[in-house]
């Protein structure tokens, strides 16, 4: 029979088609609905609509930064971005005001270059650069009767209603147990899951992509449980309880890592005991009797022993024993219809003395990273390769397309320079992805904008089109051209309720226009090595990949120390493989820089793999098979050679003598 016929998409098509997938937010969306329209509703009665709009507008921007995780991480993830608006707003207006259009352009360039090079840290810098910029283009160019601190003061308003809404508002479903901790609890719970995923397939085709999915629930967790605080330490039982809860967690995945590297399929049962833990995080309820593995090879010791660690973490509810026996008659192991299972209604009299028991109460008592990025860290990373070329890029975009939105003389300048910010962020996806989704969410939110503005009551009928917008946010963040589509219908009722006139085609017009210059810019010959950002990332995992493999072949019995850099290697591996894959999807006049990285990236991946295999090796038997020793040796050669092909820096030295 004839094969069908089919086409290959390039990858910068495939990426702009591309949609994340998964189950609604219904409290997220509930939060929107609840953010932006009854503020705007309520400076409408009041007969203050620009302060509504200002208002509506800082509940907007943070309502795109409200990402599943803890109220802890909300907080932070919207909070830092909105403060920076705040500050954008404030030196946008008084700007505008007293300068002329030279010297403002300058002092926006001048923005983007310091906006983009701290875009360069992480996702919550990313989107404190965005709101500073956006917001100053804003201030400089919206005319609105209120002087700058008190524009920056109805911004920050809205952007802590919405945080206020997400701290008091309880997830469905989540009120039986203490519901602040509702976004932790899930993510711990998501760390077992994965761990009996990854162990379910292992020896099989799938067992890389459920190591990678581990290390992605592994950083939420993280994150989720590390977030801004003010105690140091966990000031309640629920949340201790989950803080040990997700430190029992580690020797598991870092057995069932070591498993998937070995190659061979494993029995069912193996993966039941994880799943019985994630159902118990989720409940509440005790665990129950675990199903041990046999103890035939190091990684299934290494997995029994971290099962019957975790039915203990779990029958003590977090606390600490402090090497003191505790709890009821039953042994910590037992038999059930001719099984081994782990039960933890007893502790071993050594708990609390054991490496891997005192690993985890270090862990979950001191934290969650070995070390906290410190303001050196942070300067090198602003001022490095990836800062360097990011905020090039940004500052250029930015200033272009507020030069020329000044010298067209249009109403609506700033929205010129506006788009240009989430035009070339390379953080929201490939140039040409963010290009062609812009376009085509803009084009479509104009058009159904301009369709409800003529038929919509105003301005009950306006507002309501805001509150339902905002609803929709935690939805449309899925797909950039979808997020696009709803931002603007929001935007354009705003600017419709403060007074201006109805102006979807302007809007359409605008976009192009800055499609246009973001597309320009972004392929125009830069000074230094394009992709900066991809070599910057590769080089702090190539950086952790050695610390992690120092530490464990040094032989040091630290498993608190090791289960950090562990961590942080798999960490920095994930971020480099994000940007690798968005690079790889630019056109190919921009993709060629970093041809090369992805095996790069692969190999450190098999390195940590590796290092984490030869680590679970020593705990049990004291030394290194050959198999170890020259697999370690081979993935060390692999890597000279591929950084070399990439025109990447060599490795440290001590590294390849490890």
């Amino acid at each position: 029979m004839p094969r069908p016929f089919s086409v290959a998409l390039p990858p910068w098509l495939t990426h702009a088609l591309r949609a994340q997938r998964g189950p609604v937010p219904w409290n997220a969306v509930l939060r929107g609905a609840l953010a932006a329209g009854p503020l705007l509703l309520a400076a409408v009665l009041a007969g203050r609509e620009s302060v509504g709009v200002m208002a509506a507008l800082g509940a907007m921007l943070a309502g795109i930064n409200d990402r599943p995780g803890s109220r802890r991480t909300a907080v932070h993830r919207i909070g830092v971005p909105g403060l920076a608006g705040a500050a954008g707003l404030v030196v946008g207006t008084y700007a505008g005001e007293g300068l002329g259009a030279v010297p403002l352009t300058l002092i926006l360039t001048a923005l983007g270059l310091l906006a983009g090079a701290v875009s360069a840290v992480g996702p919550v810098s990313s989107g404190a650069g965005t709101q500073l910029l956006v917001a100053a283009a804003i201030g400089a160019g919206m005319p609105l009767p209120e002087p700058g601190w008190q524009r920056a003061l109805f911004f920050l308003a809205g952007g802590a209603w919405l945080i206020a809404l997400r701290l008091a508002l309880p997830t469905p479903g989540a009120l039986a147990h203490d519901f602040r901790f509702d976004g932790e609890r899930v993510a711990v719970a998501d760390v077992y899951d994965a761990i009996a995923e990854l162990l379910a397939a292992a020896g099989g085709e799938q067992a890389g992509a459920r190591r990678a999915a581990l290390t992605a629930a592994l950083d939420h967790a993280q994150d989720a449980l590390a977030g801004p605080r003010l105690r140091r330490y966990a000031s309640s039982s629920a949340e201790r309880r989950l803080r040990a809860q997700y430190a029992a967690a580690l020797p598991l995945a870092e057995a069932a890592t070591a498993l998937a590297w070995a190659g061979d399929a494993l029995p069912a049962r193996t993966a039941e005991g994880p799943r019985r833990l994630a159902v118990a995080v989720r409940t509440g309820e005790p665990c129950g009797p675990l199903p041990a593995p046999a103890r035939s090879v190091p990684g299934l010791r290494a997995l029994d022993d971290a099962l019957l660690h975790a039915a203990e973490t779990f029958d003590r509810g977090g606390k600490q024993t402090g090497g003191k026996q505790t709890g009821g008659k039953n042994p910590g192991s037992r038999r059930i219809d001719g099984e081994k299972t782990h039960s933890g209604a007893a502790l071993h009299s050594n708990a609390g003395t054991n490496p891997l028991d005192r690993g985890a109460r270090q862990t979950a008592h001191k934290g969650m990273r070995l070390r906290p990025l410190r303001a050196k860290a942070l300067l090198r990373t602003v001022t490095g390769q990836g800062g360097r070329e990011y905020g090039f890029r940004v500052a250029l975009c930015y200033g272009a397309s507020a030069a020329v939105a000044q010298a067209l003389h249009h109403v609506h300048w700033y929205w010129l320079p506006a788009t240009a910010v989430f035009l070339v962020k390379p953080d929201l996806g490939p140039l040409v992805s963010r290009v062609l989704n812009r376009a085509a969410g803009t084009v479509l939110g104009a058009l159904v904008f301009a369709g409800f503005a003529a038929v919509l009551p105003r301005p009950e009928g306006l507002v309501a089109l805001v509150a339902i917008s905002g609803a929709l946010i935690p939805v449309a963040t899925r797909h950039f051209a979808a997020q696009t589509a709803v931002v603007t219908v929001l935007v354009l009722a705003l600017v419709m309720v403060g007074g201006e006139p109805e102006a979807s085609w302007s809007r359409i017009g605008e976009t192009l226009l800055a499609c246009a210059i973001v597309l320009i810019v972004g392929h125009l010959p830069a000074p230094g090595q394009r992709g900066g950002n991809v070599r910057a990332r590769l080089d702090a995992a190539t950086d952790a990949a050695h610390a992690y493999l120092t530490h464990v072949l040094s032989g040091a019995d630290d498993r608190a120390a090791r289960w950090a850099l562990r961590r942080e290697a798999y960490r920095k591996l994930a971020e480099a493989r994000a940007a690798i894959d968005r690079a790889a999807a630019e056109l190919p006049t921009l993709a060629r820089h970093t041809e090369g990285t992805d095996e790069v990236a692969a190999t450190l991946e098999r390195l940590v793999d590796t290092t984490t295999a030869c680590a679970v090796h020593l705990d049990d038997t004291g030394r290194l098979t050959p198999r170890h020793t020259e697999r370690l040796a081979t993935l060390l050669d692999e890597l000279v050679e591929q950084r070399e092909r990439a025109g990447l820096a060599d490795p440290p030295a001590d590294l390849l003598s490890a």
